[in-house]
């Protein structure tokens, strides 16, 4: 009895939401329009997203409402046969909750903007990246989450 009722009081120890979270900001834009399409050099980067993370066993996919974040991950939503769930970009918050709410085994790809990816990573409680200059299109974070302490991050360009 004692045992079973420290069980119970014991706090419960936090499971990680996902087995990996795979964070990119969306690929080259054509133009500053407020919704703008992606270049020509955008395409081929997305493309080469799809190519680097298709045998990464991606289950979800979540962009921002804009065009150049969907068309980013369209590649590899239709490789993967998936359809990507959309989150406004300002909506941080909600973000974070869209992904807590996924399972263990999930491996999610987020798409991002140069502002909100270090504010994804921040409340993912990693610290390691302050900005992303508007010219730098080629970060692809990889984030490991724990049963215990810190996310894991793996930093590559593509």
């Amino acid at each position: 009895m004692l045992l079973t009722l420290a069980a119970l009081l014991a706090p419960a120890r936090p499971a990680p939401a996902q087995e990996a979270i795979y964070v990119v900001r969306h690929a080259e834009r054509a133009d500053q329009s407020a919704d703008s399409a992606l270049s020509a050099k955008g395409v081929r980067r997305s493309n080469k997203l799809r190519d680097m993370l298709r045998g990464a066993g991606v289950t979800r996919i979540v962009t921002s409402e804009l065009r150049r974040t969907i068309d980013t991950a369209a590649p590899l939503a239709a490789a993967a046969h998936l359809t990507p769930q959309r989150v406004p970009a300002a909506d941080t918050p909600a973000l974070v909750a869209a992904l807590n709410a996924m399972g263990a085994r999930d491996r999610v790809l987020v798409v991002g903007h140069s502002n909100t990816v270090p504010a994804l990573l921040r409340a993912l409680h990693v610290d390691a990246v302050a900005t992303i200059p508007d010219a730098e299109y080629d970060n692809l974070f990889i984030i490991f989450p724990q049963k215990e302490g810190r996310p894991v991050l793996l930093r590559l360009k593509y």
